[in-house]
């Protein structure tokens, strides 16, 4: 029996493909590695896998890890001698709906833009690639011949000996029970093996647990959302004369097939999932199954009778019915945990776990060696996920709906259905009865849009014009010519006080936050390469106090940032989202309203923009920021909660009072008027420079972090920039994602989209190359979006297209 080595430099704990990926890129780096495997290396749900290998992902840094790992397991059988069963067969996805067709038909652009081989074809030729299918009702398809299949076992045993051939120690029959911590790090863990127990001296720890990676993290205090469901296949008896064939994804029955040395497998992605496990995966599952379930799964294997009838015909070899993790969102997991530094995480693959594992363990090995994500990592990281996410009753409710979202229409604004009302906000059932239809974000509430009168409440979604598009129009159109009303209650909210605050404060933000108490400043907290880490704005309380307004999504990653980077300062960071409720009123007459509600003097003299001063509504007192996310005349109003319905009731009886108006209509605002949106049009990996922040960037105040890579960007030049699109034809709908083409030829791809209701046509962000060119070289090209294959002209500004001199929201 091999020793368990007492020092380390890495642990990672479990031994499936995700581990072994791991293990193997963190040695390839040079690192100390020990993997220790409960039980055996696959046991949990490697062994059981399907192996598909799709490339295209949601996103391009997500394929760009998906296309890796292709690559990878193509190659790991020359290098170790362990087959990995990688096999190039293409993919085949069907729609039978022209909703899916124009899904697939965005997906197709999608792959191009990402440099993924990539056809639409039509129902004949999914004949001639997959000739046992029945098409009578297919309106059409994507192949992507590049996609495959491997034997997932043989994957995740080549990336382990690959690890030892690299200094790796791989222990197999070892449980690590627990994670040592000292001052807010890991500093070892303990395991045990047939009763001898001991420890391993570790600076970092990498939880590859699978479905026992809950529990796992638990015990050290790190939230870690997931919970595994049950997962249905069956395999045919070998059929005669069966040809090597593609993948096939047929979505809109809820299922997948592969042949497999002459046999077919069949998959489900079934609409209503079982979850499994909640109290607890046993110890002792190896390589195990669950009870056969086959009344589940008929519906499906009768629907694909009816698609591929050879089946009726083949024998069943096997019906497996096998454990798989799922999220809250269908997104796994990756990076630090906020709350331990040096505790890692890799799981939570939601049956996309072959696929991804390769990129993911070679993103996280570099992600540790460097301190950054080596690109824009957010889609999957930890810092997403919700405390109150540790719910076994919240997650059990959940994943019952989020495995089947795999194969649903992925439609833009969808929102789960499960496990919903956790956190609202204090105006919530106010604004229900007033006809609010609600979206979640970070688990909060949040209204999206408001319906009519009459109208039904709730979402009925496409992918032109979906049944709330009018209603936006209305709320967006009160913005720019009358005054809208907005519950931002959900906005996070971060304390900075003390001693040091200001100095920390300015060594951690771009801009020049040492100004006087009452003003707000943009800014961006940037990496070391200048990319953007948050986007918010910070408001000088006092002398030393400060608050840093942030998206609601990201309070959790800004938190771990400021916390991680405070070093010696004295400096308290306090989240205080929960505390205080926002209140917006935007518009030419939101003056006129506050000042009806009783504000006082909300003139450019009394109160100039961007500062904040407390003002009486009705009969209490609120802190009034005046700034605009939707770049008009505004104020957000800040009040303790148990004020704030209080203060919407005094403004909305008012004689004239606002609109109420939803997310959805800010988010159209913010895009016709070029305000960018942290996670997609600005990320750690966008330099702020290219997003076009640099007018919120004071280097000349000395040093902070990401001062030296905005320099060197300025001298060396841009190599790409963020600019504004309007199509010239106005009916078209832009959501994001879309294809960008210069020329005719593809550049990049929208990374917003939205309508812009007072410029006429749909409007979008994104970035394009601009290397050696002027501005003017820029805007003298052709430029086109596709949109669902269709190529629709365009206009291109690099300044906003609404009121690009913002006097409007200074006036």
């Amino acid at each position: 029996m091999r020793e368990v080595p007492g020092a380390a430099r890495a642990v990672v704990i479990g031994g499936g493909v995700s581990g072994c990926s791991v293990a193997y890129h963190l040695a390839d780096l040079g690192w100390d590695v020990v993997l220790l495997e409960r039980r055996r290396l696959t046991c949990g749900t490697t062994w059981h896998a399907a192996g598909l290998i799709g490339q295209l992902r949601s996103n391009a840094n997500m394929t760009r890890l998906a296309r890796y790992s292709a690559d990878l397991y193509a190659r790991l059988e020359d290098e170790t001698g362990i087959g990995t069963g990688m096999r190039r067969t293409g993919s085949l996805s069907l729609a039978l709906t022209e909703h899916r067709l124009t899904e697939i038909r965005r997906q197709a652009g999608l792959a191009r833009a990402f440099g993924v081989e990539a056809h639409e074809i039509t129902a004949a030729d999914v004949a001639g690639l997959h000739p046992h299918v029945e098409i009578g009702d297919v309106l059409g398809a994507v192949h992507l011949p590049g996609d495959g299949q491997c034997d997932p076992a043989g994957v995740a045993m080549a990336l382990a000996k690959g690890a030892r051939m690299r200094g790796a120690s791989i222990m197999e029959g070892v449980s690590a029970t627990d994670v040592l911590t000292e001052d807010g790090r890991v500093t070892g863990v303990t395991w045990v093996r047939d009763g001898e127990t001991d420890t391993i001296a570790c600076e970092h720890v990498v939880n590859c647990g699978g479905m026992w990676g809950r529990e796992l993290a638990a015990r050290a205090g790190v939230t870690l959302p997931l919970h595994a469901c049950e997962h249905f296949y069956l395999v045919t008896e070998p059929i005669a004369d069966l040809d090597r064939l593609p993948v096939l994804r047929v979505p809109d029955e809820c299922a997948y097939y592969k042949e497999d040395a002459g046999k077919i497998l069949l998959g489900a992605f079934e609409r209503v999932a079982k979850p499994w496990g909640g109290a607890g995966i046993p110890e002792n599952f190896e390589f195990d199954s669950l009870a056969e379930d086959f009344e589940h799964f008929e519906p499906i294997l009768q629907t694909a009778i009816a698609r591929m009838p050879m089946l009726k015909e083949a024998g069943i070899r096997t019906f497996f019915n096998g454990p798989e993790s799922f999220t809250p969102d269908d997104r796994y997991y990756l990076g630090e945990a906020p709350e331990l530094r040096g505790y890692w995480v890799a799981a939570g693959y939601n049956s996309i776990g072959i696929v991804s594992s390769g990129g993911a363990g070679r993103a996280l090995a570099a992600w540790m060696d460097d301190g950054l994500p080596p690109h824009d990592l957010w889609d999957v990281d930890i810092r997403r996920a919700q405390p109150f996410q540790r719910s076994r009753h919240y997650l059990g409710e959940r994943v019952s709906e989020t495995l089947g979202l795999l194969y649903a229409d992925h439609w833009p604004f969808r929102q789960p259905e499960t496990a919903r009302g956790v956190r609202r906000t204090p105006l919530h059932d106010t604004l229900k009865a007033r006809g609010a239809v609600f979206g979640e974000a970070a688990g909060w509430e949040r209204a999206n849009w408001f319906a009519r009168d009459g109208q039904e409440r709730e979402y009925c979604h496409d992918w032109h014009r979906a049944n709330w598009f009018e209603n936006r129009a209305v709320e967006h159109m009160a913005c720019r010519e009358d005054a809208g009303l907005f519950d931002l209650s959900t906005f996070g909210k971060i304390r900075v006080e003390g001693r040091d605050a200001c100095h920390f404060l300015n060594r951690v933000c771009a801009g020049e936050v040492d100004v006087a108490p009452g003003r707000i400043v943009y800014t961006q907290m940037l990496n070391a390469r200048g990319g953007i880490e948050c986007d918010l704005t910070v408001t000088r309380l006092s002398e030393t106090a400060f608050l840093c307004v942030v998206p609601a999504a990201t309070v959790r990653r800004d938190l771990a940032w400021l916390t991680r980077h405070v070093g010696d300062d004295f400096a308290v960071i306090t989240d205080v989202t929960s505390g205080e409720g926002v209140i917006a009123v935007m518009g030419p007459r939101a003056r006129e309203v506050l000042m009806a509600a009783g504000a006082g003097d909300l003139s450019n003299e009394g109160h100039p923009f961007g500062t904040a001063r407390e003002v009486e509504i009705g009969l209490t007192l609120a802190r009034a920021h005046r700034v605009s996310y939707v770049g008009e005349l505004g104020w957000e109003l800040y009040l303790p909660t148990d004020q704030v319905a209080h203060a919407f009731e005094a403004i909305m009886g008012v004689d004239a009072p606002p609109k109420l108006c939803g997310l959805h209509a800010l988010d159209s605002l913010r895009c016709e008027k070029a305000f960018r949106h942290f996670g997609h049009d600005i990320t750690d990996e966008d330099h702020v420079l290219e997003a076009g922040l640099g007018f919120a960037v004071r280097t000349s105040k000395g040093d902070f972090i990401g001062r030296d890579a905005v320099l060197r960007r300025r001298e060396a030049g841009l190599t790409r920039r963020m600019v504004q699109f309007l199509l010239d034809d106005p009916d078209p709908i832009l959501h994001h994602d879309e294809t960008i083409l210069r020329n005719g030829e593809p550049v990049s791809i929208l990374t917003s989209g939205s309508y812009g209701h007072a410029l006429g046509a749909a409007v979008g962000l994104g970035y394009v190359p601009c290397a050696g060119e002027t501005s003017a070289d820029v805007l003298a090209n052709s430029y086109e979006i596709e949109i669902a294959g269709t190529r629709v002209p365009a206009s291109i500004s690099l300044r906003p297209l609404y009121d690009p001199s913002g006097a409007r929201m200074r006036s």
